[in-house]
């Protein structure tokens, strides 16, 4: 696979606490450069990152972030004031604690809440599968696939680990036609990226693959 085809699956990500405009600003540039799928920002930078790239890159944001254990209303606040931001995409963290109690319904009508406060823009569910069984992320595909959310992702990074293979595999087992694959947290190495776009993934939440692009360049 080249490597222009795996970066185009890149949402190129910077999510620290700490990140300054100047970072954010940088992320963008590379993001033009490399033709990256999007760049993934905190949510207070969305609006200054939209006027500096205008139309020439999306621009993703996450809400409920990390935890997940916001309200529903408040979730969907985030998602309408990303979007008025000029967010194309949203990339949410569901109430785990929801998982454990095995309150489907309330998942599912959150999800739906934040998809119609999105107005149309994309939207991406964070089900942190470093913290369920099989068994819940089987579930989540299914509640996921019937949300009308456009994909489910893996990890927030932010967690006690990232994507696997064996959770983009399961997933590709288990959503419905037309939901994609987002593998985010701890992609490493371009051999790992084409690995997971090989087992369904058409997102990679990465801050690594660029910089590994660079390095390369720089190294002639």
């Amino acid at each position: 696979m080249e490597v222009k085809e795996i970066l185009r699956k890149c949402d190129h990500t910077l999510l620290s606490q700490t990140a300054t405009w100047a970072e954010i600003k940088a992320i963008c540039d590379d993001g033009m450069k490399y033709h990256t799928a999007s760049v993934c920002i905190p949510a207070s930078y969305v609006k200054q990152a939209k006027e500096y790239v205008g139309d020439k890159l999306p621009i993703c944001t996450v809400i409920g972030f990390p935890n997940g254990y916001d309200t529903t209303k408040a979730k969907c606040f985030e998602a309408t004031d990303a979007v008025e931001n000029g967010a194309d995409e949203v990339d949410m963290v569901i109430n785990l604690g929801w998982v454990k109690d095995k309150k489907w319904d309330a998942l599912l009508s959150e999800i739906k809440a934040v998809k119609a406060a999105c107005c149309g823009k994309l939207l991406k569910v964070i089900i942190e599968t470093c913290l369920l069984t099989d068994e819940e992320k089987i579930k989540m595909c299914e509640i996921v696939s019937d949300s009308g959310a456009d994909f489910i992702k893996t990890s927030t990074g932010f967690s006690t680990a990232g994507a696997t293979f064996h959770d983009v595999e399961l997933f590709a087992k288990h959503v419905k036609p037309g939901v994609r694959i987002k593998a985010a947290g701890g992609i490493s190495s371009l051999e790992d990226a084409e690995k997971f776009i090989e087992l369904g993934a058409s997102r990679l939440g990465t801050s690594r693959v660029v910089k590994i692009v660079k390095k390369l360049e720089q190294e002639g």
